[in-house]
């Protein structure tokens, strides 16, 4: 009777109507959570056409004849917020955010998305590279961001895919020559050292700057890896998202349990195939030049290069920097961000968030090739105080005690401890093209890598 008694709420809870209930309370919560997202995603692909932002390399193409305009392109991307559903059909809401996974191609029930790298506007130099990752020149592979992978797990998978090619064709080891030279310590580089470190390889392995390679540019806590992968010697590594702090320490485990060697801060400046077959590399090391000789030669140096310089005086001061690893060892000082991409205005915030006085400057009006989450962000910071703003601007000297910087037609000086330039990298093109190596532009066009 005490039961009659109840409201119906009540008998429904009490009849396990509960969890019913919270079920329906949780997808009414999820569908709201949605359309915000896709609301918020919209303007984003409106603010991107607008601003004319172009993709930073591979990325995908949407065929709007074929979409249906299914959200599968959108959960099978780690990112999140690449893709968003506009009027009915796909589209690029993020177009800088991208960086190549491909899992939205793969996700497509209808074939709507293929992958293409370069755009109309700006043009990719990509390596013509034959099955196996080598190039028109025989002997010489690139794997990684350089040939057009630059994921981690793609940059690896693709090394180990290219190093087994390598192997069975190498010839008998010949006196005064290695029998492979590995260019790049970054992601690529390292599974190719591993693999030659298995097969019993005579191999040296060199990099401009320590081990780490393009893994040491990321921004901190950026996450790099989403997938897992199995390593020569060292084993499997299942990280699922992984920040960049874990990712050095995995590094160094890797280094420290395989014996990989790595010649650091050694650059490579020219390469040159001899009629023997052999390669002649020549390098700098401390200000000395060096040469290697070997068999086979593998080239994982990423497609950053070396840092791109302004060219003015002061520029090799030591207050000059091209990275920025710990911003909080410049909490207090004046600093000086020079750039308008993404690594200029991550540092920039990070320098602002950890205390320093930071003023970014840019040559242009506005940051059109930075992604979004990194335009509020730069916006929040520039509201709170943390960062200042120098637009239309060029640094055109820097001093111990200054910076002088071209603000229309005036000069303005600027106090000021340190200086980071994020101007972009050089690519090795002119050394590719001196080696022989034949480099094709893709502007848009659909890129499938042999293997």
């Amino acid at each position: 009777m005490k039961d009659l008694a109840m409201g119906p709420l009540e008998i429904i809870i009490g009849t396990g109507g509960f969890f019913i209930l919270a079920i329906l309370v949780w997808t009414v919560l999820s569908m709201r959570a949605a359309v915000v997202r896709m609301r918020e995603l919209r303007k984003d692909f409106e603010h991107s056409q607008a601003m004319g932002a172009q993709p930073a390399s591979l990325h995908p193409r949407i065929n709007l004849e074929k979409c249906i305009g299914t959200d599968a392109c959108i959960a099978a991307c780690p990112e999140t917020n690449v893709i968003a559903i506009v009027d009915g059909q796909a589209r690029l809401a993020n177009p800088t955010a991208c960086i190549g996974h491909g899992e939205c191609l793969r996700a497509c029930p209808v074939g709507a998305i293929e992958l293409v790298i370069g755009s109309e506007t700006r043009g990719v130099d990509i390596p013509d590279l034959a099955p196996g990752f080598e190039t028109n020149v025989p002997g010489l592979y690139i794997f990684g961001e350089l040939g057009g992978m630059g994921l981690i797990y793609n940059a690896m998978t693709q090394a180990l895919t290219g190093m087994a090619r390598l192997i069975k064709s190498i010839p008998a080891p010949v006196a005064g020559a290695h029998q492979v030279v590995i260019v790049g310590a970054g992601p690529a580089g390292l599974a190719a050292t591993l693999a030659a470190i298995k097969a019993g390889l005579d191999y040296v392995t060199i990099d401009q700057d320590s081990m780490g390679g393009t893994v040491l540019q990321y921004p901190r806590h950026k996450i790099v890896m989403t997938r897992s992968v199995d390593l020569p010697v060292y084993g499997r590594i299942k990280l699922g998202s992984v920040q960049k702090e874990d990712l050095l320490g995995l590094w160094e485990d890797i280094v420290k349990k395989a014996g990989v060697q790595v010649r650091g801060l050694t650059q490579l400046t020219a390469l040159k195939r001899g009629d023997d077959g052999l390669f002649t590399l020549s390098t700098q090391c401390d200000g000395q030049a060096g040469e290697l000789r070997a068999q086979r030669i593998v080239l994982a140096l990423g497609r950053r290069g070396s840092p791109r310089k302004l060219g003015i005086p002061g520029e090799d001061l030591a207050k000059v920097t091209y990275r920025l690893l710990e911003p909080e060892n410049y909490a207090g000082a004046n600093t000086l961000v020079v750039g308008g991409g993404d690594s200029a205005v991550e540092a920039a915030v990070a320098l602002g968030e950890a205390g320093a006085v930071v003023q970014l400057v840019h040559r242009g009006r506005m940051f059109d090739r930075i992604k979004t989450k990194n335009q509020k962000r730069l916006d929040a910071a520039v509201a709170a105080g943390l960062v200042e703003l120098v637009l239309e601007a060029s640094p055109q000297a820097i001093t111990e005690t200054h910076v002088e910087i071209k603000v229309g037609e005036g000069i303005r000086r600027i106090a000021n401890d340190y200086v980071l330039i994020f101007a972009g990298g050089m690519l090795p093109t002119k050394l590719l093209k001196d080696a022989g190596v034949a480099i094709s532009t893709y502007h848009g066009e659909v890129y499938l890598p042999a293997n």
